[in-house]
């Protein structure tokens, strides 16, 4: 796994090919606009479609799907980033009458659960709790993506990730930052992961791969592959 890995990063660091969303949107104020054009452009063909929030989302289900051995290609499940909770509404009611031809899941954080709640009840009748959400395909991560990924592998597995990819250095003299000096490793990692776009895209692939690998995908995940399958 750690050969796969370096593979990935470095041919991502020279500019060669990579997978998926992470390849082409890592960046640019348009990115999830991009994404979702892409996605968008398949639903005539497809049979179902997970609507997430944005990118970090897309990146860490097609992992968690190749982690499966699941096509979602082949199964016409298409992966829709939305642009953040506040769209549902809106993407749900532009979607119209396609919307009734697709099986409709998705994903969002919890502090963005009542939008989707919301939107959900809008569309497909009362969704009051979460038991609700889910009986409709809809799922919430606890807090967000990153904190179910921190969880599932402990602090000492997100350090030997860190450790395998040569960025175990970098995170120490973060550690030791005035402002986050003596905090909880757990706030330390969320917190360093997401200070850099690029590294959280990268970290969410390696992360969902490497809790994959043990068994250990966070439910929310795991549950909406099953869902939209």
């Amino acid at each position: 796994m750690a050969t796969r890995r370096r593979a990935a990063r470095d041919a991502a660091a020279a500019g060669g090919p990579a997978d998926g969303a992470l390849a082409d949107d890592v960046g640019g104020p348009d990115a999830t606009v991009r994404a979702t054009a892409r996605a968008l452009a398949k639903i005539d063909e497809a049979s179902a479609l997970m609507l997430v929030e944005g990118i970090l989302d897309q990146v860490a289900l097609e992992t968690a799907a190749a982690g499966r051995g699941l096509d979602l290609e082949a199964q016409g499940i298409v992966i829709t980033p939305i642009g953040g909770a506040h769209a549902i509404g809106r993407f749900l009611a532009d979607l119209g009458p396609r919307a009734a031809r697709v099986r409709l899941t998705g994903l969002c954080d919890l502090r963005e659960a009542d939008l989707f709640r919301r939107a959900v009840s809008d569309h497909f009748g009362s969704a009051h709790t979460a038991a609700d959400m889910e009986s409709r395909g809809f799922f919430v991560c606890d807090r967000d993506l990153e904190d179910e990924l921190i969880r599932a592998l402990g602090t000492t597995g997100v350090e030997a990730l860190l450790d395998d990819e040569g960025d175990l250095a970098l995170f120490r003299a973060f550690q030791n930052q005035p402002a986050w000096r003596g905090r909880q490793p757990e706030a330390q990692l969320y917190r360093f992961l997401r200070s850099s776009a690029r590294r959280n895209l990268r970290y969410a692939r390696l992360l969902v791969d490497a809790a994959s690998a043990r068994d250990a995908l966070p439910r929310p995940l795991g549950a909406l592959l099953t869902a939209a399958s």
